[in-house]
């Protein structure tokens, strides 16, 4: 692969909300994973934790903690009920249909001393691993969405999957082969402060 080529994947990489049924190979999922391990981390603590979200009551348990707090946060802002109900049946489909949902964590004991600054890197050592679980996604010619839902419903999402009582839900993503082509990347302008004293 050319530096061209390696610039052209980066650049090609966008969110699928559209999936199909086809399954996977047995162990890509797995080799997914642990390919997003190698993503960089504050102090190379690796406070990345990854739960798969398989079984229909599982997903069903999730998508009620989920939507049930969105209700919640929807009727705090006087949202139409006909919207709320259009919203929370569509987030309960997507999360039925999607092919596999992986649960993004950050384990608060990988912490060298419980700080704000340190709680932080920690969030941002996830978000890379996230990253980096959906460029070896697209590596393998799947498709990837990053879904923020579980971090408006934490301690929700963590009782209602029954997570280890250290694993603080950060995000999720739905992952399988794309249904869909996407649109094209509408970027803002690249804003650069070149700092010359």
């Amino acid at each position: 692969m050319t530096s061209t080529d390696a610039i052209e994947f980066l650049r090609a990489r966008r969110s699928i909300r559209k999936f199909s049924n086809d399954p996977l190979p047995a162990g890509l999922l797995r080799e997914i994973l642990e390919t997003a391990t190698f993503a960089p981390s504050a102090h190379g603590l690796q406070p990345w934790r990854f739960a798969q979200v398989e079984s229909n009551s599982a997903r069903s348990a999730l998508g009620q903690a989920l939507t049930n707090q969105m209700r919640l946060d929807m009727q705090a802002e006087n949202i139409p009920e006909t919207d709320i109900l259009s919203r929370v049946e569509r987030s309960l489909r997507r999360i039925a249909e999607a092919p596999q949902i992986i649960l993004l964590c950050r384990d608060t004991e990988a912490v060298r001393i419980p700080t704000s600054e340190e709680d932080l890197m920690g969030i941002q050592s996830v978000a890379m691993a996230g990253l980096q679980l959906m460029l070896a996604a697209q590596a393998h010619g799947l498709g990837a969405n990053w879904i923020c839902w579980p971090l408006y419903a934490q301690a929700e999402t963590s009782h209602a999957l029954q997570l280890p009582p250290t694993w603080q839900p950060q995000g999720m993503i739905f992952l399988g082969r794309p249904a869909e082509q996407p649109k094209p990347k509408n970027l803002k302008p690249l804003q650069v402060l070149s700092l010359n004293f």
